[in-house]
């Protein structure tokens, strides 16, 4: 079943020959292709889900759970913490967690004078699940020696890597909730959230801990211990008085000790309880905290565990997305919970190709060889035209067990004419109800109000805010979103992620944002280029330049609003939709940049404020003394 567009997740197998861990049997690459091929073509044609009411408006349900949800792992294992513990039981000698040895590190000067960080990685270096068990457990038991206390919360700002699971997992198991951050937030972001969740302890790495933790201590009054997970800490630092700092190893030797050990109180979560609270990228304003349940995140994995066949000892997960979204940390945990092995790498280190792999040496999906992997399309497009490898989607991970409800009736009608009485398919907003369902926002009741509520039956649902229709073979196809119409001038609505969606589709864009304002008649685009793409275009063209050069060159852009413009026809998109003026951006758009967020979605309003000259530029208000170089500043990064 497709659910979101900008969250269709996939995972990924490849191996020229698979030989298993766990044995001497083979198969070819050209039988698990051919079987897979096979598999995607009959789920292809089936029907995957249906009404249960009867009515276009629903709610729908997977075909395989009509009568009920799958809730649970296996029967009377409620919480994260046992979840794991079945799984050491069973599995403790095999590998768990793997990290790549650091060889060396060097800097590369490029041809344009910046200086890029190369390095050099080893084999990955492997802990077993009874050596992250007891692990987690000295952990566990330090943080509570450190005065860490049962159902208070405690936060982690990290990148992802093995330490984060084990943190997460001795929090689970000692319950404390664990609010997590996203590694890219900026300090006014960090601070909010650490103040609003009353966080006394804090585990980060040493690079964030210098690079942004540093920079806000003394606007977070309540924090008196930071764990870094990095063996070394950088000495000579000074920090606020009344913040202690540790290593994480130090941590483990405290509850190591027999004493802590013994005289520690345990209070074992249960399945009502809150594991995470994970805050948002905050790609509306300031990020918000979303309670998690042990049992909402059991309920979720056991929907991913269904829908991956022969999930097992034998599978390798490649980890690199942000543990602090809850695709990453759900995608891990179902792997743990079945005995898979996970490798960890990033964006930077996937590829032979990527950023950070000095040229003739691997990068982490050629030494590991993972037959899983969790992806967004954004983050594909970042990191799929650097493998050299070919890759075959062989599974569909669909993320939670939902029910879907189309919100609208005949006579409730969204701008832009979304009815579930529509024909062929039923459109509206898509609310989602099931056990995986949030315990909604932490300190927001007016939210909370805003976004979800308990029907007559019982049954708690989420509005999220999509618009979307269900086709006859039950697949949900997102269309639109609320938030992302607006009445243009002379009163047509445009929807701006479903001009985007399509425009991405044009070889020439590797993003865009679509903007429009109600007392103008037409629509604009801020393109961030596709370079190979762009060069090539510049060639025909003879135009020559270099790139900040052909980004803002006036014939450049003009020939890529042509291709704009024939794709947008092509996808049938009406005149009004389409952008009338365009402006190219030199820099991508990254979560650094503050113009997206860690998941890669458009910050509008920073993105209005980033190309405000534009803006005004291409709806004529400063035509006459707009420049080239006020355009190349923006376009840029540099600040007005």
């Amino acid at each position: 079943m497709t659910w979101k567009i900008d969250c269709l997740h996939f995972l990924f197998r490849k191996q020229t020959s698979l030989t298993h861990r766990r044995g001497s049997s083979r198969t070819t690459w050209e039988e698990v292709t051919s079987r897979h091929f096979l598999y995607l073509s009959l789920c292809s044609r089936r029907v995957k889900a249906r009404s249960i009411s009867g009515h276009p408006s629903g709610p729908y349900r997977d075909v395989g759970a009509l009568g009920a949800l799958a809730t649970c792992l296996q029967p009377g294992v409620s919480t994260l913490d046992r979840v794991f513990e079945s799984s050491v039981c069973r599995n403790p000698h095999l590998n768990c967690l793997g990290t790549r040895e650091l060889l060396s590190e060097e800097d590369e000067t490029q041809e344009d004078g910046r200086v890029f960080k190369k390095v050099i990685l080893g084999e990955y270096r492997w802990m077993s699940y009874d050596q992250v068990y007891k692990e987690m457990r000295a952990f566990g038991s330090g943080l509570a020696a450190l005065g860490q206390k049962p159902l208070k919360n405690i936060a982690i700002f990290c990148e992802t890597r093995a330490e984060w699971i084990i943190v997460a997992q001795a929090c689970f198991m000692y319950n404390f909730p664990l609010v997590t951050l996203y590694s890219t937030l900026g300090g006014p972001a960090i601070a909010h959230g650490l103040n609003e969740a009353e966080v006394s302890h804090i585990i980060t790495s040493k690079e964030l801990l210098e690079t942004k933790l540093k920079n806000i201590l003394l606007e977070v009054p309540r924090l008196r211990h930071i764990i870094v997970v990095d063996d070394k800490l950088k000495s000579g630092s000074e920090y606020p008085r009344g913040i202690s700092v540790h290593s994480m190893a130090a941590v483990k030797r405290l509850g190591a000790h027999p004493e802590n050990g013994t005289s520690v109180y345990i209070r074992p979560p249960c399945a009502s309880d809150v594991a995470v609270i994970m805050y948002t990228s905050g790609s509306t304003g300031m990020p918000k905290g979303v309670m998690i349940s042990h049992s909402n995140i059991i309920s979720g994995i056991t929907g991913m565990a269904e829908r991956i066949p022969n999930l097992g000892e034998d599978d390798t997960y490649i980890g690199y997305l942000p543990l602090a979204h809850v695709l990453e940390l759900s995608a891990e945990m179902v792997c743990l919970a079945n005995g898979c092995r996970i490798g960890y790498s990033s964006l930077q280190t996937l590829a032979d190709q990527s950023t950070k792999i000095k040229k003739g040496s691997k990068g982490d999906t050629s030494v590991l060889r993972p037959t899983l992997m969790a992806a967004v399309p954004v983050r594909l497009n970042l990191s799929l035209s650097l493998w050299d490898f070919e890759v075959e989607c062989q599974r569909i991970l669909v993320r939670f067990p939902f029910l879907f409800f189309v919100c609208h009736n005949a006579f409730c009608v969204y701008p832009g004419g979304y009815r579930s009485t529509d024909r062929p398919c039923p459109r509206g907003e898509i609310l989602v109800g099931g056990p995986n369902v949030t315990m909604g926002y932490y300190k927001n009741k007016e939210k909370n109000t805003e976004d979800f509520f308990v029907d007559k039956k019982g049954q708690r649902w989420f509005c999220t805010g999509d618009i979307g229709e269900f086709h006859g073979d039950g697949c949900l196809k997102i269309i639109d979103r609320k938030k992302d119409l607006v009445k243009l001038q002379a009163g047509e609505y445009v929807s701006l992620g479903k001009v985007e969606a399509v425009l991405k589709n044009c070889a020439l864009v590797d993003n865009i944002c679509a903007y429009a304002n109600s007392e103008e008649s037409y629509v604009i685009g801020f393109v961030v280029p596709n370079q190979k793409q762009l060069l090539a275009l510049a060639e025909r063209k003879c135009v020559r330049g270099l790139w900040e050069e052909l980004c803002n060159n006036p014939i450049i852009e003009e020939e890529v609003l042509k291709v704009i413009t024939e794709t947008a026809l092509t996808a049938q998109l009406e005149r009004f939709e389409i952008p009338r003026k365009i402006c190219l951006s030199v820099e991508p758009w990254t979560p650094e940049t503050g113009l997206v967020t860690d998941a890669f979605k458009l910050k509008r309003k920073e993105l209005k404020t980033h190309y405000q000259n534009d803006i005004e530029r291409m709806y004529g208000a400063k035509q006459s003394q707009t420049t080239t170089h006020s355009r190349q500043n923006h376009r840029t990064g540099k600040k007005k």
